[in-house]
């Protein structure tokens, strides 16, 4: 089954989740609302609100109030787009001018925290502290890994736990989070949840391990922008850590090229045959999977039902997303 034949499964409560998602972003100020509803409009997989409708499924299913648990998880990974954006100095995301590019960082700054601040306020539709402890927490730690992300850029000496730490904070916890929040919000029993939330972080690493490696492989039709865009913004990401630490020409090449001026993208291209030629890319595949098996191992216990298949078959997906 294709990841589309899932959403069309699901289509009426996404396209209930896109109109409060809509709804909960206008602003009385026009700024604000003109930057929040374009960059709902630039798109995006909904894969968070996804993954809560189907752990939902191992509870008591309601549309009407998974919605205002779907609705904060998918605003809280959009406010941290319009902040990376401003960070990474993007110009471009999928596609399209970022806020910061069509207006200013100022006002993206102000976007995701208005953003961030409409979460919260959504998420009070539930009288639940466990869920607001879950909500803060992600945040919290999605914070810590933008500032670490911050420290770590040209730095040419971290180690690959410092790499999955950052990604475990910056992707896979709010993935394992939009799981284990469905199915407590629908009430399912909480061995369900504890299965989920590590299907969620381990699916996480998996799918951020696999972004890393399609920026490199990718083409730009692809990726929106060029290929080794994170490299050049100092974020070292996992194929070229492999091929730092075990090629001293390697490491050469890119401290060389990115320790003065920001690169031209010519300039770029030698450094991306060289990640790609060290074994950095089939590293860092064979990484992913072994996350993709800790994911498919944490849904064995669950009971047999459709969702349980759904989520393998999205689990699926993200493997194949490589290729």
């Amino acid at each position: 089954m294709k990841l589309t034949d899932i959403y069309m499964k699901f289509q009426s409560d996404i396209v209930v989740i896109e109109r409060e998602l809509e709804a909960t972003v206008q602003a009385r100020h026009h700024v604000l609302r003109q930057a929040s509803t374009h960059l709902l409009k630039a798109g995006g997989k909904r894969i968070r609100p996804v993954f809560v409708l189907l752990s939902a499924k191992f509870g008591t299913y309601d549309i009407d109030v998974l919605k205002h648990i779907a609705v904060p998880l998918e605003l809280i990974h959009m406010a941290s787009l319009v902040h990376d954006d401003v960070i990474d100095d993007a110009e471009l995301r999928r596609g399209k001018k970022t806020i910061k590019s069509q207006w200013d960082n100022r006002v993206a700054m102000y976007t995701g925290d208005y953003i961030f601040a409409k979460a919260v306020e959504t998420s009070t539709f539930f009288d639940h502290p466990e869920i607001h402890q879950i909500l803060s927490y992600a945040i919290v730690e999605m914070c810590i890994g933008e500032v670490e992300q911050i420290r770590d850029q040209y730095n040419w000496q971290q180690n690959f736990r410092i790499y999955l730490r950052r990604i475990k904070r910056k992707t896979a916890l709010l993935i394992a989070v939009s799981c284990k929040l469905g199915a407590l919000a629908a009430g399912a029993d909480r061995d369900v949840q504890r299965q989920l939330f590590k299907f969620g972080y381990n699916v996480g690493m998996s799918f951020q391990i696999t972004d890393d490696i399609l920026d490199f492989v990718g083409t730009e039709e692809q990726l929106g922008k060029p290929a080794g865009g994170d490299l050049r913004q100092g974020n070292v990401t996992l194929p070229a850590l492999y091929a730092m630490q075990h090629n001293e020409e390697v490491r050469a090449m890119i401290e060389q090229a990115l320790s003065t001026d920001y690169p031209d993208q010519a300039d770029m291209e030698p450094i991306l045959e060289a990640i790609k030629k060290s074994g950095g890319i089939e590293y860092s595949l064979e990484i992913s999977d072994r996350y993709l098996e800790r994911a498919y191992h944490a849904l064995e216990s669950l009971p047999e039902t459709e969702a349980k298949t759904y989520l393998s078959e999205i689990a699926a997906y993200i493997g194949k997303r490589k290729f």
